[in-house]
């Protein structure tokens, strides 16, 4: 998918019927796809909804195989021990884990076979949260529902549908709320919007920024700082790194003197400055640096000169 001059990778599986996340149709083949994605979008018929329930059914497959829709993981610290037992603490009041959350906590680890631990909840969690911090593998995934063929329904079904949360209603067949494949619709836009995106525009000193291929930057993956920049380029201009100029939202002033924790906004341009060589000798890394370089090197014509030896003895 081409939007915004980026390249975004969709990959479109086969449906989920109910009981998919028990192997019922090769379900659990298609949901492992679902748990790598940074984003989902189901597809939905407007005109069978009302009678078949269907979001609600795929809603439960997924939560059923640990994936949950549109949420955020609890603010909870929790750390297995060897011996101990278990210390139970937190810093707000828990009023949806009972009169002794203590105890029930103990009571869930206890399930699970988890006899020593420290667990320190910042936050209310219910216990559902609770469960999901102790098990530790679940998957939260930003998802967006898209009603299709709303010619079908009437205007009030299509309003019903449309207030419902993370929704957008359209029809491809009438090309409401979709475009074609290069052209901006409200369907890409909500796409981009739940994937967290940034395009980044790198620079060069003395020179144009390049505005044709742009960085993309997640806010799911690695975030948007520019050290995540950094990682995407190359790792060496991340150990070279000295200051970052930025000019766009995110500065404050034109061109901004940045470090490597400075938060990005869409369409940014960046310029990396990387330390100099007197920078670098000063480093207390640069003699460890130095002698990986030359091992390297050694290594790398010792093993030319091996093999141009083995190809003149044939």
């Amino acid at each position: 998918m081409h939007y915004k001059g980026s390249k975004v990778q969709v990959l479109d599986l086969p449906g989920i019927i109910e009981g998919a996340a028990h192997g019922k149709g090769r379900g659990r083949e298609v949901i492992a796809c679902a748990r790598n994605a940074d984003a989902i979008l189901i597809v939905l018929d407007a005109g069978k909804e009302g009678l078949n329930r269907h979001r609600e059914i795929l809603e439960n497959e997924l939560e059923t195989v640990g994936i949950r829709l549109n949420q955020t993981p609890p603010d909870v610290t929790f750390k297995k021990k060897a011996t101990g037992g278990v210390r139970f603490a937190s810093t707000v009041p828990l009023t949806k884990l009972g009169p002794e959350p203590e105890k029930l906590a103990t009571q869930i680890m206890r399930e699970y076979r988890i006899t020593s631990a420290d667990l320190l909840a910042r936050e209310d969690i219910t216990v559902d949260q609770l469960v999901d911090v102790i098990v530790g593998n679940r998957v939260y995934k930003p998802c967006c529902y898209f009603y299709n063929k709303i010619d079908t329904i009437t205007i009030e079904e299509v309003d019903q549908l449309a207030r419902m949360p993370h929704s957008l209603v359209g029809s491809v067949a009438k090309k409401y709320n979709v475009g074609g494949p290069l052209e901006d619709d409200p369907l890409k836009a909500m796409i981009w919007k739940y994937l967290g995106l940034t395009r980044i525009y790198t620079k060069r000193k003395g020179q144009q920024p390049d505005l044709a291929e742009p960085v993309v930057l997640s806010a799911i993956r690695k975030g948007t700082t520019v050290k995540s920049l950094c990682h995407n380029v190359s790792t060496q201009m991340l150990r070279d790194f000295n200051f970052a100029l930025v000019w766009g939202k995110s500065a404050k002033h034109s061109p901004q003197r940045c470090g490597v924790n400075h938060e990005l906004a869409d369409e940014d341009v960046v310029q990396i400055v990387t330390k100099t060589n007197a920078q670098q000798r000063q480093d207390k890394n640069y003699q460890a640096m130095v002698q990986g370089f030359s091992d390297k090197y050694h290594k790398k014509k010792f093993d030319a000169k091996k093999k141009k030896q083995g190809r003149l003895r044939r």
